[in-house]
């Protein structure tokens, strides 16, 4: 296991202020859906040491060498057709997607699409990002998102 100093070295390509916008490749990131956004983003910063890039909603932190997204609970929207956003009801319940950062969403749309992906939709403009969904082989769902402006969320 690496000691903390090689983590910190490790994550040297991105300071601990970056929102997650790749200018080019893909940024992984891990969205969570929570009751209570502020009461979360308090737990991430001052229990597990996360950086609050974003109080949102949506919280953005930067954690380590990747980021948390904490997104409020809500009903289904157009780039997720009969998905609702539900924070777990019981610890036997895993309520967690995977969130991908892309600089291009249109070029990894097609791509992915062109592998074999099934896009619930194709990328949808929303006021601050354009985003995608799909579900892995599990049924796990997959964001994929592109910031529509640098440095703004």
């Amino acid at each position: 296991m690496k000691q903390h100093s090689e983590v910190e070295a490790a994550d040297s390509s991105f300071s601990n202020n970056e929102l997650p916008m790749p200018k080019e490749g893909v940024a992984v990131t891990h969205l969570l859906i929570v009751r209570d956004v502020a009461r979360s983003l308090r737990f991430y910063k001052d229990v597990l040491g996360a950086h609050v890039l974003l109080e949102g909603p949506p919280g953005i932190l930067r954690f380590h060498n990747s980021w948390l997204i904490l997104s409020a609970e809500g009903a289904a929207t157009d780039d997720r057709p009969g998905v609702t956003a539900r924070a777990p009801h019981d610890g036997a319940t895993l309520t967690s997607a995977l969130n991908l950062r892309v600089a291009d969403i249109y070029d990894v749309y097609e791509r992915w699409r062109s592998r074999g992906a099934e896009f619930l939709t194709p990328p949808k403009e929303h006021k601050s990002e354009i985003r995608c969904y799909l579900r892995d082989p599990d049924g796990h769902l997959i964001e994929v998102g592109q910031a529509k402006q640098e440095g703004k969320r």
